[in-house]
């Protein structure tokens, strides 16, 4: 049987990944497959560059679609993949490879999960976490500082010029697409626990 697949989007800094570390703690590897578009970002010499000579990584055309819709394929017909970890341009981070094991349940996240017409297809049941714009800042600016290497001056520009535009055109719209929006302001424990409870329910069928 292909595992039930559920895709989690969401603005940047709403709290898609630690909402997946939420479901990740709940379950044992062998019961759910966790995957993110993160780590299918094309070379950074090739992401487009914006009039201020910016690259630009919050365009649908900065992923490489076709890898990624190839691995969910694959992982749907049962088959684990291997693939390197994207560290964007931080020169502290040691790429690491990560191994993603089929699981009866699949979890898709990334900021165009929706979008892609060609993943969204694969979804079985679409999650959207929203978050309000000055919280997502906050931890945007948190995130992008630890793990990313860009200073606030960059951090606050890409935000205002790449972030925003593209969520309020591309992704927000698709919000009402989806089957459970969930909102994470300051927690989303019950809606967590919530989705724990219906996982556990498909994989006890």
């Amino acid at each position: 049987m292909k595992p039930f697949t559920i895709g989690i989007t969401g603005g940047s800094g709403s709290g898609k990944t630690y909402f997946l570390q939420g479901l990740s703690s709940a379950f044992k590897p062998s019961e759910i497959c966790l995957i993110s578009q993160d780590n299918y970002y094309k070379p950074r010499d090739q992401q487009p560059i914006d009039e201020n000579g910016v690259k630009n990584f919050d365009l649908p055309v900065s992923i490489d679609r076709e890898s990624f819709q190839e691995d969910v394929l694959s992982l749907k017909s049962g088959h684990d993949v291997i693939k390197k970890e994207y560290t964007f341009n931080n020169p502290h981070a040691e790429p690491k490879l990560l191994e993603f094991k089929a699981a009866p349940i699949l979890v898709v996240e990334g900021l165009f999960v929706q979008y892609f017409e060609e993943i969204e297809s694969e979804l079985d049941l679409k999650v959207f976490i929203e978050a309000k714009d000055h919280v997502k800042l906050g931890r945007r600016i948190k995130r992008d500082q630890m793990e990313r290497g860009y200073d606030i001056d960059d951090v606050l520009y890409r935000y205002q010029n790449h972030v925003m535009p593209v969520f309020e055109t591309l992704i927000e719209p698709l919000k009402h697409n989806a089957d459970l929006v969930i909102p994470n302001n300051s927690n989303f424990d019950r809606a967590l626990e919530v989705l724990n409870g219906f996982i556990k329910e498909r994989l006890a069928r």
